[in-house]
């Protein structure tokens, strides 16, 4: 399970000209799913992004996660193209991506293990749908993670 966390000061998903949802400050996930994802790693991404430091504190060091902002809002949006393999020529792969039949149930359980741990509702896209996704990010601040990639010190 992939994931790129932005933190912003707006995100937005449209389909078809239409707003399906949008939050001012806060974080904006892309979350890319494969096959051998278990809840073990929405477990551990939901845990990490929930704590992770990555706010200004009032010193304006990134010293604080978002569920210390009770207005800060958390958008999901599925990517699988997080999952794609560049190795051989110029056309990725997205073998690796997991199909709608698996994927999406581990979408919708990301994004509400993500809601529990946090306590914030979580907007989402609509898996599959052709989004416009818009965001302002703050900083920049963006990070990639990846459960099957755990840093060990």
């Amino acid at each position: 399970m992939r994931v790129v966390i932005q933190r912003v000061k707006s995100a937005s998903v449209d389909i078809v000209g239409n707003r399906k949802s949008g939050i001012g400050s806060g974080l904006m996930i892309l979350l890319g799913i494969e096959d051998r994802d278990t809840d073990e790693d929405i477990d551990y991404l939901s845990r990490k992004i929930a704590n992770m430091r990555i706010f200004n504190d009032e010193h304006g060091v990134m010293n604080r996660p978002v569920t210390d902002f009770p207005e800060a809002g958390i958008l999901v949006v599925s990517q699988f193209t997080l999952m794609a393999s560049t190795r051989k020529g110029n056309r990725p792969s997205y073998i690796h991506a997991s199909r709608p039949e698996f994927a999406i149930p581990m979408y919708e359980k990301f994004c509400d293990v993500l809601s529990s741990v946090t306590g914030k509702a979580v907007e989402t896209g609509t898996f599959g749908a052709d989004m416009q996704v818009s965001l302002v990010n703050d900083g920049p601040v963006t990070i990639i993670m990846d459960s099957h990639l755990r840093e060990s010190f």
